[in-house]
């Protein structure tokens, strides 16, 4: 995918390309690296990982996907808080049995399934506020436009962070990576980036 989002001619559009741009950053972060990488803590004082954080935005996009689908009724959620709060750090955290392929794979179908409904859901439709303590208490609903806006604002946040973490790896750069991965010829001032080879 190229580096920025292509033309837009309305607001729809704008939505998907710009939310298919930061699907796209994922992948690109994720480039080249090996299963223990995915999983390695690369900032001492962070617990995140680059596949973590791919795990993560799985988890968010289906979450509000899930939310965007049931409105304009509240969605239903019938697990205890216990299964909430386990779900969650699952996202956050690397098990052993992990392994980016199939990280990626989950991660893939939900992008595809949220750019589908962007395409199709009323933009206006009420989306009621989940039940959570960092969501406002004096504001009943939101829109399927917002729920689209937001996740654009979340997966951007992460894939700066991602950014970092995979900078802090093993020096990879986003330009570079994006560069690799779609095969750019090398410039003087970009070269695009290549697995190591080993000694």
């Amino acid at each position: 995918m190229p580096t920025h989002a292509v033309p837009v001619a309305d607001e729809r559009s704008a939505i998907i390309a710009f939310l298919g741009q930061q699907q796209d950053a994922f992948r690109s972060v994720a480039y080249g690296l090996t299963d223990d990488q995915a999983g390695t803590r690369s900032v001492p004082s962070s617990e995140l990982t680059v596949g973590t954080l791919v795990k993560h935005a799985t988890q968010a996009q289906q979450n509000w996907l899930t939310t965007a689908l049931s409105a304009p009724e509240r969605r239903r959620d019938d697990r205890s808080e216990a299964e909430r709060f386990a779900e969650h750090q699952d996202g956050f955290t690397w098990h052993e049995t992990d392994t980016l392929a199939e990280v990626l794979a989950a991660y893939d179908e939900v992008s595809a399934a949220v750019l589908d409904a962007v395409a199709t859901l009323d933009l206006d439709t009420a989306v009621p506020v989940p039940e959570a303590p960092w969501f406002p208490k004096d504001v009943a609903a939101w829109s399927v436009r917002w729920v689209w806006f937001h996740l654009i604002e979340e997966l951007a946040r992460h894939a700066g962070h991602a950014d970092i973490l995979r900078e802090a790896l093993d020096g990879a750069t986003m330009y570079e990576l994006v560069a690799g991965r779609e095969g750019w010829p090398a410039t003087p001032w970009l070269t695009p980036w290549q697995p190591p080879v080993p000694a």
